[in-house]
């Protein structure tokens, strides 16, 4: 439905008017009532008159009317238009270059290309999406890290007020820092581990890459391979190149960031940043098999398994 910008009465509203006016509201009791003028109360109320039980159905006649004239004696002939529509479609031309080789005006050949909807090439079709999943737990872990803000107070986000923003966030005790939540999930089965540090170096992700192996030999798991982002900690850490080969363990590497490109764990970051603030809560989601959380003594302190499903 085609509705104008600065329409004051939406569908529903017109609906509302007539319906009054129906129940016996005069026409200038009903634009009072709907804070619209008498006019458009009269022109809301004579389309209603005019319709046709089949306009009254679907409410058409309550819909916005183009302002088109009925009739447009200068328009151009029909067989010109496909002249330069037909330019267009074999030339890719923009509207100047057509303009010269048809010999119209170049602001008629644009009128006449935006009326055809060719204005703008096509775009091009997006490749489908490279959808796959692994035979056997253990063929492919993925893993990320996703960066959390800390924050001393919510923001409006949470509390709804935008006129409480601090005038000092930018100070340095009002910088908190971030939590970084490291990640690692199984392709096949979506077994899933997850810590929560406060920094993403190579000593700290090497030491989470081999916490989360042993988590998953626990389980029966033995990592074939390990796909990453080309992150500096992850393709340049020598520490983690070291454990990789040790263990027995490819590192993949994905292609920069395509459409159609499987983006498994940024997705499951994306849940787990709609979370609140807790690990209890995180834990109650079920989006996590196992999530560590390091102490500020640097112990670690892992919270129980859960079931794990994946919607």
């Amino acid at each position: 439905m085609y509705l104008h910008a600065n329409a004051k009465l939406g569908l529903a509203g017109r609906l509302a008017l007539v319906r009054a006016i129906e129940d016996g509201l005069s026409l200038k009791a009903a634009a009072v009532a709907f804070s619209v003028s008498p006019a458009t109360a009269h022109r809301w109320w004579h389309r209603w008159l005019e319709a046709s039980e089949e306009a009254r159905a679907t409410l058409a006649c309550l819909f916005d009317r183009s302002s088109r004239p009925r009739r447009s004696p200068r328009l151009l002939a029909a067989n010109l238009q496909e002249r330069i529509c037909a330019c267009r479609r074999e030339t890719g031309w923009g509207p100047r270059l057509v303009a010269g080789a048809t010999g119209f005006a170049h602001s008629t050949v644009w009128k006449v290309l935006k009326r055809a909807e060719i204005s703008r090439p096509p775009r091009a079709a997006k490749e489908p999406a490279n959808r796959y999943e692994w035979p056997c737990p253990g063929d492919l872990l993925h893993m990320d890290v996703s960066r959390y803000a800390r924050f001393l107070r919510p923001g409006h986000a949470v509390t709804g007020d935008r006129s409480q923003r601090s005038r000092h966030w930018m100070r340095p005790e009002t910088r908190v820092g971030y939590d970084y939540a490291h990640a690692i999930v199984d392709d096949h089965s979506r077994l899933a581990y997850v810590e929560l540090h406060d920094d993403e170096k190579a000593a700290t992700v090497t030491a989470f890459v081999e916490r989360a192996l042993s988590f998953f030999a626990e389980h029966g798991i033995i990592a074939k391979r390990l796909m990453t982002d080309n992150g500096f900690s992850y393709v340049k850490n020598r520490s983690l190149r070291e454990l990789l080969t040790h263990e027995g363990t490819r590192h993949l590497t994905t292609e920069p960031p395509q459409p159609r490109s499987p983006m498994r764990l940024h997705y499951r970051h994306g849940d787990m940043g709609a979370l609140p603030e807790s690990v209890e809560e995180l834990l109650d989601t079920a989006l996590v098999a196992e999530v560590t959380v390091i102490d500020p003594s640097g112990s670690p302190v892992t919270h129980p398994l859960i079931p794990l499903y994946d919607g």
